[in-house]
């Protein structure tokens, strides 16, 4: 007779591991709901203040940080769903997570134009690094699409 207990462990190591998906996803739709809370209240205090571009960068931050945790819980429906990895979402979350940094860059560093500043060219190579970081994470996703490929078995 078969030993029933490495069938046994598989199926809660199995159980385990959608409870922890499930755990790690509602704790990321908690943090994504506080995160906006967080966002409508601080944008409207420092409208409250008049400091109208600090208040639009909070936001657009805090809004795309959100969307990143929605791609992430998103990625966890879909893992706990078909029990594979994919590629394809880690991908997207890379995408969205470089451009909220050079939106947040931009919008932080509206009127600085001081060719000479040390700070300048930091930012402006900051700015190339994600912008070649997002053509490569999209070069990566077309290349996924057009093979078909994208998930870890």
């Amino acid at each position: 007779m078969p030993d029933a207990k490495p069938l046994t462990t598989a199926r809660v190591l199995g159980v385990a591991e959608r409870y922890i998906y499930l755990i790690a996803g509602y704790v990321l739709v908690v943090a994504a709901g506080v995160l906006l809370l967080e966002a409508v209240i601080e944008m409207g205090q420092l409208f409250w203040q008049r400091d109208y571009n600090a208040a639009m960068t909070h936001l657009l931050d805090r809004v795309l940080l959100a969307l990143m945790l929605a791609e992430i819980i998103y990625t966890l429906e879909r893992i706990a769903q078909t029990r594979r990895l994919e590629v394809r979402p880690f991908l997207v979350i890379g995408i969205i997570a470089a451009v909220r940094r050079i939106l947040v860059i931009t919008a932080e560093n509206v009127g600085e134009t001081d060719l000479a500043s040390g700070t300048f060219q930091g930012t402006m190579l900051e700015l190339g690094l994600l912008t070649g970081m997002i053509v490569l994470l999209t070069l990566a996703l077309y290349v996924l699409h057009k093979t078909g490929e994208g998930r870890l078995d």
